[in-house]
């Protein structure tokens, strides 16, 4: 799909986000941003929830609060709160102090490194050693099987390529991690 329709100068959409339940509440720049995020953060395994939260708070110049998130998205309560939470322990959010000191605003943490750390160690990094056991336990489940031989021999080796791409992106985690410290 093109970016830019031919007849017009505007960014097309690429996919509805879910943003048209409170139209009036943002911009086009922030939906357009928004929707930026939201296939982002699908694309890594999280709520659409999350790239809207994250996409309004990069859109929006100054930090804001719960209540504003949650009018300007129409979110429900417990969206906006899941999401805040997920978002602050990936790093991918910060708090900040507001002017009057009673409410926790938010905003988006921007810089590259830090994402890319917390996404490797919070949601890659478990899913590898989750897979460790995973593999292992396929292994005995197939030696039990009653399953005739040769269908046994082609899972039993792709198991070990399976093991093989686990093992690799193993070492290739932390590698990524020291380079990016």
């Amino acid at each position: 799909m093109p970016l830019f329709n031919s007849s017009q100068s505007e960014v097309a959409s690429p996919k509805p986000t879910g943003l048209e339940r409170n139209p009036a509440q943002l911009s086009k720049f922030e939906k357009e941003l928004i929707a930026i995020f939201v296939e982002l953060m699908q694309a890594l395994g999280f709520p659409k929830s999350y790239g809207e939260i994250y996409g309004l708070l990069y859109a929006t110049p100054d930090p804001l609060g719960f209540a504003e998130i949650h009018k300007r998205l129409s979110l429900s309560k417990g969206s906006v709160s899941g999401g805040l939470k997920a978002l602050k322990e990936i790093g991918a959010i910060k708090s900040v102090a507001s002017d009057d000191g009673r409410r926790e605003r938010f905003e988006p943490q921007l810089e590259l490194k830090k994402l890319v750390l917390a996404y490797l160690r919070d949601r890659l990094q478990p899913q590898l050693e989750s897979n460790t056991q995973r593999i292992q336990h396929l292994e005995t489940v197939l030696n039990e099987s009653q399953a005739p031989s040769t269908q046994r021999k082609v899972l039993q080796s792709r198991l070990g390529k399976l093991e093989k791409w686990r093992h690799k992106a193993n070492g290739i985690v932390p590698w990524v991690v020291r380079f990016l410290n």
